[in-house]
């Protein structure tokens, strides 16, 4: 799949694909929310508003309120690429996202999964 068509992606179909990925393993929604809300400056309520305004994942991305500069932290593999290696800085911003959860299903507790500087 081209990036393009990634950034294309609704978030109000790939959000509830993060939810449910991280609840088969025993997490929740509300975890998912604060690993999203941490990386992107969004509060839950604004993406649950981004999810309804049916915004595309470069549009998410885009327009987050304060995206955390602690993400260039973020290390580890996603779908065999290291996410600390990827050159399109939006693609790199999805796939930590995509780390972040990752790290979440894998039982991982939040003081390690998200930085503090």
């Amino acid at each position: 799949m081209n990036n393009e068509k990634v950034f294309a992606m609704k978030l109000s179909k790939v959000y509830p694909l993060l939810v449910q990925k991280a609840e088969r393993k025993g997490r929740t929604k509300d975890e998912v929310d604060e690993v999203t809300s941490w990386l992107t400056g969004y509060t839950p309520e604004e993406i649950s508003l981004q999810i309804e305004k049916d915004v595309d994942y470069r549009t998410f991305f885009d327009e987050s309120p304060s995206f955390n500069p602690l993400s260039n932290l973020i290390r580890g593999k996603i779908c065999g690429i290291k996410v600390e290696e990827i050159e399109d800085p939006l693609m790199q911003k999805i796939r930590y996202l995509d780390k972040l959860v990752d790290e979440l299903a894998k039982g991982k507790s939040m003081e390690k999964i998200l930085w503090k500087e």
